[in-house]
């Protein structure tokens, strides 16, 4: 809980200063590229067991991300209780019906067909873990009286970023789903009113038989998406 005790500024040192040559800069950035251009979205699941130790240590990581007013607005529900993961494999499916039926246009629909995508999605169930990201629209200090969140959208977002890399990192795979409505989530996993799901992010190891559609390794030219000033 956010504390109005926490109101106040005061500066620390630095801690945990890093300090590396050009040269050593060059290769951890390097080395860190190799192992984030093997990373894949996989739609097929083995059943392998994730322990919980490995997803928390990961959702640790998340929680370390930068956030609007240092308000941390966003909470992750690590999920393996198979009956939660049936019902929001049922509600998702019921959702992604809808969308395939018309529901989310003959554009949309015709763009997702090179990546293969049904609105069956067995990976729900059959992956050892999903994790529900919420971001939390306001707050609230320890009296009860609400506070306003920031950026919420963005910190949300780049505390997600972290979480994936951080799950790539340790050996995993993950599936990020974003049924819509998602409304489903919150009355799922008990949610309060303050907190939007934004997020499922089905975690564990691929399947022997595992696949990715042959467009998900084409990437955009860098010059496409990155621009320097000098």
């Amino acid at each position: 809980m956010y504390s109005k005790d926490l109101l106040k500024y005061e500066p620390l040192p630095l801690p945990n200063r890093m300090s590396f040559t050009d040269a050593q800069m060059q290769k951890r950035a390097k080395k860190f590229l190799k192992k984030m251009r093997r990373r894949h979205s996989v739609r097929e699941f083995s059943e392998r067991w994730v322990p919980r130790q490995v997803i928390e240590d990961c959702l640790r990581t998340a929680t370390t991300a930068p956030s609007g007013a240092n308000h941390q607005p966003w909470h992750f529900i690590a999920v393996c209780d198979q009956k939660i993961k049936a019902l929001i494999r049922r509600e998702a499916e019921l959702e992604e019906r809808k969308f395939y039926e018309g529901g989310g246009g003959e554009e949309w629909i015709k763009a997702l067909e090179p990546i293969g995508t049904t609105a069956e999605k067995p990976h729900l169930t059959l992956a050892p873990w999903l994790i529900v990201v919420f971001a939390q629209r306001w707050g609230e200090f320890e009296d009860g009286t609400r506070y306003k969140n920031y950026y919420v959208s963005e910190s949300v977002n780049i505390a997600t970023g972290f979480l994936l890399t951080a799950l790539h990192h340790s050996g995993l795979c993950t599936l990020t789903h974003t049924p819509n409505p998602m409304k489903f989530l919150g009355t799922a996993l008990s949610r309060p009113a303050n907190e939007k799901p934004t997020m499922i992010i089905t975690v564990g190891h691929p399947a022997t038989d595992a696949t990715v559609p042959a467009v998900a390794k084409w990437k955009k030219p860098f010059n496409e998406v990155a621009t320097f000033v000098e």
